[in-house]
């Protein structure tokens, strides 16, 4: 096709098609893996580019990325990097360090001077090998110094918020260290480049000069202007069009200067974001509008340039994988070692300190920044630069595996969980109910409901409320959600129908990326006797709850509870129906703490089929309690239940059994009339299958009784 060939427009949007392509498609499997997406993304450029689309198909890498094509598609990535470090510095907030200045700067610090000087060290002794005399030495191992010292503070970011460490200790210093080790790298890296890209020691030291004489003019000049522009947003009519022309126009200008001052564009962007007042509405509203176009396009585009840059097969000999393997050795030695030692000295426990170096440990694509940087100033040959990707790729992927092996789930239960008072022996455990929360409109009903069972408390009883959600890139936004989530979002209607009630709820809220698995963990850490959940009945005429309930309902420890809502308002009209099996005693036990709370009645619908002539009335028994038992004889038992719903309930407690058009958390599409036919909230419970359990059956002097017939 000549077309593709000569149309530079056609070309590039081919070629990033591709890229989102490979990338997006790369992006589920390490997700499953649980690695973060820079690491697809990464690799989507190493797959495209001669490592092994070129090796397995030069032609059609030829034809795909042409070498007279590669500026351009450097050029558009050079302008995702100038949005995305500007994003990056956005999220260097001050309340990052709030509370742990020392301590994070002293590991911090720490983390740059060990592996800086490992790196330095190696660069002695590498730079007869993998330079070229045209490279001043003092340039190679400035640069190899500060390679080895970087941490990626994006994607530590988002390792945190997954493994929801972000509002712990451990995560708190963590991303604290990071915000400080980002502005002293690329405060070491601006000199680094100024050495390199000098003609002569009186070249450099103007080029410091002005680097000084332009941070001091950011900080002095520039902010104060910046702080009344975001005052200005935030109490007018917010962020319009033209504020965000002016932003941007600053941003140019600042890349500009640095540029021209020889220390790069991209440490203007970073700088320019990291002065931008962080208390107002300008720092938030400017990355929602610009991190999509940056992360999700543009971004993209740079990992492709960077795997197209990568050829592995260069090196090939087992002395070049040697000298890789122990760059990485030295790589992760004084990242790991430095951080961890000072962490431990701050007064951190030795499996905390650990995290914490294992956590300083990724690099990721503040790394591949650096490399690219060093390759194109011609500091790093192409041989060097691909040892270092791989350096980068193998710190960044063993993060998060090693981080759950040497830091798991219940040392970051210990970390951010407050643990409760410890009872005594001959204490009965409190009755705990944990509400779970997506959607603000369910939440009053999850209350009501949870008033009821706990009864007239005079039992020891807890209630919580959690609330997740998905986690971003971005750890002001975080710590933000998680200050506010607590108070307000879709906590907020459930806590003011609690405070009505006069029901103490502990709220709890923080990012997941696995909501069913946090939610079974966190019940099983505050020992919860039951997960109640909400779903809403358009959702259930599809056919399912969702896979979140089915996945709660595998792995829970406790019994499930989903509350199907249509307008909850009170209780006090109950059914409960039975026709055998643990997921109908479990809807009767549960029954039968909601009987206890005043004002409510309830009914036992008891069905039996026409031919169990076995069963009687009698089989179940009231011990107390203003309850009702009617026994039915029906063929169907869901058609017995709806006749039933008709005499006017508030409520209807079913097991999550396939009779009921219910099963294991997904609704069952042969029989789903119950939840599509009756206008009755629906209160669908199950036993707990994490522990393979089973409920038992009542015990005598509890509110129902089972008896032998």
């Amino acid at each position: 096709m000549p077309h593709l060939e000569f149309n530079a427009l056609t070309l590039l949007l081919v070629q990033i098609a591709a890229i989102l392509v490979v990338s997006r498609g790369l992006g589920f499997v390490t997700r499953w893996l649980g690695q973060p997406l820079v690491i697809a993304e990464v690799l989507a450029g190493i797959v495209l580019g001669p490592s092994l689309l070129g090796w397995l198909w030069p032609e059609g890498m030829a034809g795909l990325f042409p070498a007279t094509s590669l500026p351009v598609l450097r050029m558009l990535s050079e302008i995702g990097l100038v949005l995305f470090m500007f994003l990056v510095g956005l999220e260097l907030d001050p309340k990052l360090l709030r509370g742990r200045t020392h301590s994070s700067i002293a590991i911090s610090h720490t983390s740059i001077i060990f592996p800086f000087a490992l790196g330095a060290g190696a660069a002695w002794w590498l730079y007869d090998s993998y330079s070229s005399p045209e490279v001043p030495f003092v340039s190679f191992v400035l640069f190899f110094g500060a390679a080895m010292s970087v941490t990626a503070f994006p994607v530590l970011a988002r390792i945190l918020s997954e493994r929801h460490l972000l509002t712990s200790r451990v995560g708190a210093i963590a991303i604290a260290c990071a915000a400080i080790d980002d502005v002293t790298a690329w405060c070491i890296l601006a000199f680094v480049v100024a050495v390199a890209r000098a003609q002569g020691l009186v070249h450099a030291v103007w080029t410091s000069g002005f680097a000084v004489a332009f941070i001091v003019a950011m900080l002095f000049v520039a902010r104060p202007f910046l702080g009344r522009l975001a005052s200005r947003v935030a109490s007018r009519e917010g962020l319009t069009p033209t504020v965000v022309a002016i932003t941007l126009l600053f941003l140019l200008l600042s890349s500009t200067v640095t540029e021209l001052i020889g220390i790069h564009a991209l440490f203007g962007a970073f700088m320019f974001g990291a002065i931008l007042p962080k208390d107002g509405k300008l720092a938030e509203a400017l990355a929602d509008k610009l991190e999509t176009v940056a992360i999700v396009l543009l971004l993209p585009l740079f990992f492709a340039h960077s795997g197209l840059r990568t050829e592995i097969g260069l090196v090939s000999q087992p002395r070049e994988w040697l000298v890789t393997g122990l760059v990485i050795l030295l790589a992760t030695a004084g990242k790991f070692g430095g951080s961890a030692l000072a962490a431990r000295l701050t007064g951190l426990r030795w499996r905390e300190a650990g995290a914490i170096g294992i956590l300083m440990n990724t690099r990721g694509l503040m790394e591949l920044i650096v490399l690219n940087l060093g390759l194109d100033l011609g500091v790093i040959s192409p041989t060097m630069f691909t040892m270092l990707v791989i350096m980068a790729l193998v710190t960044t992927f063993a993060t998060t595996p090693i981080l759950r092996w040497f830091y798991p789930d219940h040392e970051i239960a210990r970390d951010r969980l407050v643990e409760p008072a410890q009872a005594s022996a001959d204490d009965a455990p409190p009755f705990t109910v944990m509400m779970c929360v997506s959607d603000a409109t369910v939440g009053p009903s999850l209350a009501t409901v949870a008033a009821a069972l706990m009864g007239e408390r005079d039992e020891p009883a807890n209630l919580l409320a959690l609330h997740l959600w998905n986690p971003t890139d971005r750890p002001s936004v975080e710590l933000r959600r998680s200050e506010n989530e607590q108070s307000t979002g879709p906590l907020a209607p459930l806590l003011a129908r609690a405070q009505e009630l006069r029901l103490e709820v502990r709220p709890l809220a923080f990012a997941s990326a696995e909501p069913a698995v946090h939610i079974c963990r966190t019940a099983e850490a505050r020992q919860a006797s039951l997960i109640l959940l909400g779903a809403h009945k358009p959702l259930l005429l599809e056919g399912r709850l969702s896979g979140t309930v089915s996945e709660v309902v595998a792995g829970a420890h406790c019994p499930v509870g989903v509350l199907v809502d249509v307008g909850l308002g009170k209780l006090s009209r109950v059914l409960v129906a039975h026709a055998g099996g643990p997921e109908d005693l479990a809807a009767v036990d549960l029954a039968r703490r909601i009987a206890r709370s005043p004002g409510t009645s309830l009914t036992l619908l008891h069905v039996v089929s026409p031919d169990d002539e076995g069963r009687s009335l009698s089989e179940l028994d009231l011990a107390g309690g203003p309850v009702r038992v009617r026994r039915v004889e029906h063929a169907s038992p869901t058609d017995a239940v709806l006749e039933e719903c008709q005499r006017g309930y508030d409520l209807v407690v079913l097991g999550m059994h396939a009779r009921w058009g219910l099963g294991a958390g997904v609704v069952s599409l042969r029989r789903p009339r119950v939840l599509s036919e009756t206008q009755v909230s629906i209160l669908a419970v199950h036993p707990p299958l994490g522990s393979g359990a089973v409920v038992p059956a009542p015990q005598p002097g509890s509110l129902w009784s089972a008896r032998p017939n």
